[in-house]
């Protein structure tokens, strides 16, 4: 499997006299493979933990565990590369549970025998999704859309999964941003 091009992560601060500097620059520190996807990588770039954020020169918040959503009221980017579905296909019902295990939410996942990706999930944020390398299908209940670079997507809570169907990785920037669902929208999802 190809390696996707690397990319720089600036984080800019303020110095003593406040003027804007440039605090890091370089690549992001903290990623993740995912053991049960080969190739998949999360590399996280940044979070706040609430809203609105606070703006100081406090440390890297991505000197952490990998959690897949943000905490309450906060936002996280990220930066993914999706193996093909040749690998991902090959993912065990034990082995895709272990994954989300592995991201820090065991009940995201909703994959089930029967589902159109083993790999489906449900958090409660809202996502913006933008493809920058290859191409994915985003796979939902009712339908899938193709995506190639430059397409974004708007994921509003809903059950999905993205689907690599090349033989080459695909990468996405994913914004997620805490979110609730409705009440007359929660009676209706399981």
């Amino acid at each position: 499997m190809q390696q996707l091009p690397e990319f720089k992560r600036v984080v800019t601060g303020h110095d003593g006299k406040g003027q804007a500097v440039v605090m890091s620059a370089g690549a992001t520190p903290h990623n993740f493979p995912l053991k049960a996807v080969p190739g998949t990588i999360f590399y996280e770039v940044w979070n706040t933990a609430s809203s609105p954020a606070p703006i100081d020169n406090a440390d890297d918040p991505t000197n952490q565990p990998l959690q897949l959503s943000p905490g309450p009221l906060g936002s996280v980017i990220r930066v993914v590369d999706i193996s093909p579905d040749s690998v991902q296909n090959q993912v065990s019902a034990q082995e895709a549970s272990d994954l989300f295990a592995e991201i820090g939410e065991a009940h995201a996942g909703t994959g089930k025998a029967d589902s159109k990706h083993k790999l489906m999930h449900r958090t409660e944020t809202v996502d913006y999704g933008i493809v920058t390398e290859g191409e994915v299908w985003l796979v939902l209940d009712d339908g899938e859309v193709h995506l190639k670079r430059g397409d974004i997507v708007v994921q509003r809570g809903t059950n999905h999964a993205w689907s690599n169907r090349t033989e080459q990785m695909a990468r996405m920037v994913f914004i997620l941003l805490d979110g609730r669902y409705a009440e007359e929208l929660k009676e209706l999802l399981p």
